[in-house]
């Protein structure tokens, strides 16, 4: 995911014309809390049916949206946004490491997992502005910068950074960091149905 901002970039001025990059999205509506909380279980729910092996990261992923929306938990939101995240952050990095000893890690096989890695991005951002350019043909009332569409991966928040950053460049006061959220925490989603799916099939 640390090389998104190099990888995208590239792609996303070869799909792109500069009169593209320029479009300016209408303001996305407001949302009410009782509909981000009717979401949030509404996706528990369909993965814990459709894919149960991916329904714990869904799962914890919408919990943590039920703790903001209900406004009730504050203790537990400040608490899971920065000591809880810190402690797991540092402990999951302890354990990745001690199981990456040189004789295991410094291999071919390393390289090839890099390199498949740059390759999936690469078509999924390619995918995305391609459907986002399709949408843009279908709605001509309601334009969609094509630059979102390669925010669908799963690395939040980055790839939606990339999106806003490029599009800066041609438009500095074009703001579409959140407008290219939704398309990226979707990525995250369907990534881990996709994910969940696979080990089911392939385990």
């Amino acid at each position: 995911m640390a090389l998104v901002p190099l990888i995208q970039p590239p792609i996303m001025r070869l799909m792109t014309t500069p009169k593209e990059r320029v479009i300016r999205m209408k303001s996305l509506r407001k949302v009410g809390k009782l509909e981000r909380i009717v979401f949030a279980v509404m996706v528990m729910v369909i993965c814990v049916l459709v894919v149960p092996e991916a329904s714990a990261l869904i799962i914890m992923l919408m919990l943590g949206n039920i703790f903001k929306e209900s406004g009730v938990v504050d203790r537990l939101i400040k608490t899971s946004q920065n000591e809880l995240m810190n402690i797991v952050t540092i402990f999951l990095g302890i354990s990745v490491g001690l199981t990456l000893a040189a004789d295991i890690f410094l291999q071919p096989k390393t390289l090839l997992i890099i390199a498949m890695e740059v390759v999936a991005f690469g078509f999924s951002t390619f995918g995305g502005l391609l459907l986002a350019k399709i949408m843009n043909k279908c709605t001509p009332n309601n334009p969609v910068n094509p630059l979102i569409g390669s925010a669908g991966v799963s690395a939040v928040p980055m790839a939606a950074r990339v999106s806003q950053l490029e599009g800066a460049k041609y438009d500095p006061q074009n703001f579409l960091l959140m407008h290219a959220m939704g398309p990226n925490v979707s990525g995250v989603i369907g990534t881990a149905i996709c994910a969940g799916y696979m080990i089911s099939r392939l385990a």
